[in-house]
């Protein structure tokens, strides 16, 4: 069945449709009563009927383009016979008055996690050792290979040791408006629950963004007075008169290591409910079978997290900006439909300040893989969303402070999208992909889907979940979507991902509007 040509359509109002099977099909392959005019790669765009200069391309049911020649019923449409069609303008959106409807809650699921004494639960015992400024990486890398070679294997209830490395700190204009994300960032991705509250500290000693900025809380004394040494313990300064040497330095993170590590390994998993995920989405090195097959069935399994009490927080401004008006009508209060036309604006105008749009998104993989512009890649990646409402909107660099679904303002550059959403606090990711790619982090477990089972036989040893089986098995989105369920109940209690069993991971990148000196 796999193997005879097949189209796939979305939506009955669509004039176009993308070929399913592995390799494309050839030009002249009779299929669903069509003759190809072309030759088609697998995931690419068929017309099925006639299409005039100027008439709208459907797919989603949505306008993704007009055809800028005529196309005869069987051509291949892509990113060079379409022009892109303008966004929805923000000032016309209609907030919704009325609050959706109430959806059943989804009860008895839970998973194995470590909780903290702020209430959060980590997916993972992890030390984090951060920096205040990117001068001190180099001696911080160097004492996390020590730390994970010399004293790890004696703490066999902590997952890993990390640095929560980043190119921030000084050369920046630290009062500037924009300078507010990236510190507020690095603030809370040091609160992520996969830390329990234990982050080390490494400082320089003359950068700008002083440990008592970052970490205000963690610095001042009971009764406000000063600095409360004792509470700054996990504060080393490189800086310091007492650091006579290299060896002196690490020395020093050490013997504070030595501390966390001992707490952290008092720590042991129990039972939590599915309430206590925080689930981060993110698709990269999509194609156009991310809105077929990854996306559609995420979005299934998000339903089934917000349902059990669960939070799930989806992102990218750039790729939902062309279906806002989809997502403004499911806002749960006209405030958060609000909120996320705020978000849409203020992003706008950022691009627009560097002389750029919505458009620069798409890369030559995307539309090798089928994806014309940006239009049709948003349709694709909102699916992940589900659809239940959203109850909330976070901005960049900001903590979640509620549950259900939430909408992350995040640019959709895989590393600075997960990076805010650690910020955010998430304890798992999920990441789509079509094209391929072994992204993933360190701090938090990654799951990784994929949209075509050929991909997945290739990447078999960075794959967890094959969603192409919808197309090459006939499995349904319903099926798929519980499986990818159930792999993140597990990976949370502790499965490790392929990704954690290869050690792999990228580093962390701020998103940082403000200016550099």
């Amino acid at each position: 069945m796999a193997d005879l040509p097949r189209l796939i359509r979305m939506h009955a109002s669509d004039n176009v449709a993308v070929v399913a099977n592995n390799g494309g099909l050839a030009g002249g392959t009779e299929v669903d009563g069509l003759t190809l005019v072309d030759d088609v790669p697998q995931a690419h765009k068929v017309a099925l009927t006639d299409l005039k200069a100027g008439e709208p391309v459907l797919r989603y049911g949505v306008v993704i383009g007009h055809a800028d020649r005529p196309l005869p019923a069987g051509a291949w449409v892509n990113e060079t016979n379409l022009t892109m069609p303008a966004p929805p303008v923000l000032s016309e959106l209609i907030v919704p008055s009325a609050p959706p409807p109430a959806t059943s809650p989804l009860e008895g699921y839970t998973f194995q996690g470590f909780r903290n004494r702020d209430g959060s639960v980590g997916t993972r015992n992890i030390l984090a050792i951060t920096n205040t400024v990117q001068c001190v990486s180099g001696v911080v890398g160097h004492a996390v290979e020590r730390i994970r070679r010399e004293m790890l294997p004696r703490f066999a209830n902590v997952d890993n040791v990390v640095a929560l490395d980043h190119t921030y700190g000084c050369g920046v204009a630290i009062d500037a408006p924009g300078a507010a994300v990236p510190i507020r960032t690095l603030h809370n991705i040091a609160r992520n629950p996969n830390f329990a509250g234990s982050t080390m500290i490494v400082s320089l000693g003359c950068e700008k963004l002083q440990p008592t900025r970052l970490f205000p809380e963690l610095f001042q004394s009971p009764d406000g007075s000063g600095l409360d040494r004792g509470r700054a313990s996990s504060l080393v300064t490189l800086q310091d008169e007492s650091h006579v040497g290299f060896e002196a330095m690490i020395t020093s993170i050490l013997y504070s290591a030595e501390v966390h590590l001992t707490a952290l390994n008092n720590r042991t998993r129990e039972a939590c409910p599915v309430s206590d995920l925080v689930v981060g989405m993110q698709c990269g090195g999509s194609d156009a079978l991310s809105g077929v097959t990854a996306n559609p069935a995420l979005g299934i399994a998000a339903d089934l997290i917000v349902r059990a009490g669960g939070t799930v927080i989806f992102s990218e401004v750039t790729e939902v900006r062309d279906g806002i008006d989809r997502l403004v009508a499911r806002a749960a209060t006209a405030d958060v439909a609000k909120d996320l036309i705020r978000e849409m604006a203020w992003y706008d105008e950022y691009l627009a300040a560097g002389r750029s749009d919505r458009s620069a998104n798409t890369t030559p993989g995307n539309k090798k893989g089928g994806l014309s512009n940006i239009v049709e890649k948003a349709m694709g990646s909102i699916s992940k969303s589900g659809s239940m409402p959203i109850s909330g909107v976070i901005p960049a660099g900001e903590r979640a402070s509620r549950k259900g679904l939430l909408f992350a303002a995040t640019p959709a550059s895989d590393f600075i999208c997960g990076t805010l959403q650690l910020a955010a606090g998430m304890n798992v990711h999920v990441f789509t992909t079509g094209r391929g790619t072994p992204y993933s982090l360190s701090e938090v477990p990654v799951v990784k889907l994929v949209t075509r089972t050929d991909l997945a036989r290739r990447w078999y040893d960075l794959v967890d979940v094959d969603t192409g089986r919808i197309i090459s098995e006939n499995r349904t989105l319903e099926s798929m979507g519980i499986e990818i369920f159930e792999t993140i109940l597990a990976v949370a209690s502790g499965q490790k991902t392929k990704a954690e069993c290869l050690g792999i991971s990228n580093q962390l990148a701020l998103f940082n509007p403000g200016p550099v000196t």
